[in-house]
């Protein structure tokens, strides 16, 4: 697995995803000197190499639409006819995590949609009937329906947590819409019955919050602390993440969504067999349980410091056929990749984008 240090493990790394000199040559433009400002595949130097993680705090724009079962609030940036990428948060995040990454791959030429995912932020069901359900399958279709309402056939997609989970769920089952993949953590697609099997107690002990959502106390427990409880996740998973408080409270709003309670505890139970699915999502949810292999370009990245629980990037290389990469990130990145390192992040969409 390589380890990016520098521009020159960078530049063979590219060398090594692409496959060819001539490819090696213009990834080369844009190594980690920064992004163009014109045409995607057209790279040039940028000031955005000066820009440090935390220098942006909001969206230019921030929009609402109607897409399968939830209006949906998502940030875009970059032209309206730029090759689409599709980022996508997990828990306990928000649209934040990608705040310095979308400036960065917008001066890139790419049309960037960073969507809140159902239960965060200003989406929002369309029907008080509406199960409020988190399992992937159904997650995952919300992201094809935005596609849908956007009028995006394929994208990009990028993830982490639950975003990359999504990511690969659509990489894995509707490739057609997937142009290529960049998943932190790899991959992450399971199944119920998956989820029932025990672990040695160290890894049980990491996953302590699945189980107190898995009571009553734990559900009430994280209505009523869900900013202290957020907070407290954020400083394991990124124990040498030296966010303020500013960074933290912008994404905390995003928690105070009516649905934001029933979404969390509802993901956790389903995993353990303890909260029904909906029968219409069955077909999906079997097929994702097969383990299928993703075929499209695709490239891994895992933080050197992630403190939540991840799997070893030796163990899911073999569930991507197409041309593939993994990287580590080093200087004490969490598992919030995208706004811990996004220059980082940023590249591996626009070379994986480029193949």
């Amino acid at each position: 697995m390589d380890t990016i240090k520098t521009s020159e493990d960078i530049d063979h790394h590219r060398r090594r995803f692409f496959g060819t000199a001539a490819m090696a040559v213009a990834a080369a433009q844009f190594g980690m000197a920064g992004f163009a400002a014109a045409q995607p595949g057209k790279h040039k130097q940028s000031d955005l190499s000066t820009i440090k993680p935390g220098t942006h705090t909001s969206f230019s724009s921030l929009k609402q639409i109607d897409a399968g079962l939830l209006n949906v609030g998502y940030a875009e940036a970059g032209p309206a006819d730029g090759p689409a990428v599709l980022l996508l948060h997990g828990w306990p995040y928000d649209i934040h995590s990608y705040v310095d990454v979308a400036p960065l791959l917008a001066s890139a030429g790419y049309r960037v949609i960073v969507p809140y995912t159902r239960g965060y932020g200003s989406t929002r069901f369309l029907s008080n009937e509406t199960v409020r359900n988190a399992q992937p399958s159904a997650v995952a279709l919300d992201a094809i329906a935005l596609m849908d309402a956007l009028k995006i056939e394929k994208a990009t997609i990028g993830g982490f947590d639950w975003g990359a989970r999504t990511a690969d769920i659509i990489a894995a089952l509707w490739p057609e819409r997937c142009k290529a993949l960049v998943s932190v953590s790899g991959y992450l697609i399971g199944s119920q019955a998956s989820g029932k099997i025990p672990l040695p107690p160290q890894a049980e002990l990491e996953w302590w919050y699945q189980f107190y959502f898995a009571t009553e106390r734990g559900r009430e427990g994280y209505d009523k602390y869900r900013h202290d409880f957020a907070k407290l996740i954020w400083h394991q998973a990124s124990p040498k993440w030296n966010f303020d408080d500013a960074t933290f409270d912008r994404t905390a709003a995003s928690f105070n969504n009516p649905d934001h309670v029933a979404i969390v505890i509802h993901d956790y139970r389903w995993r353990l067999g303890l909260a029904p699915g909906e029968a219409k999502y069955d077909d999906l949810e079997k097929r994702l349980a097969a383990a299928p292999v993703i075929t499209v370009p695709t490239i891994t990245l895992e933080g050197d410091a992630n403190g939540a629980p991840h799997p070893d990037p030796s163990s899911y290389a073999k569930y991507f056929s197409g041309k593939y990469a993994h990287r580590t990130i080093k200087g004490g990145i969490g598992h919030n990749l995208p706004q811990e390192a996004p220059h980082a992040f940023a590249e591996a969409i626009v070379d994986v984008a480029e193949v």
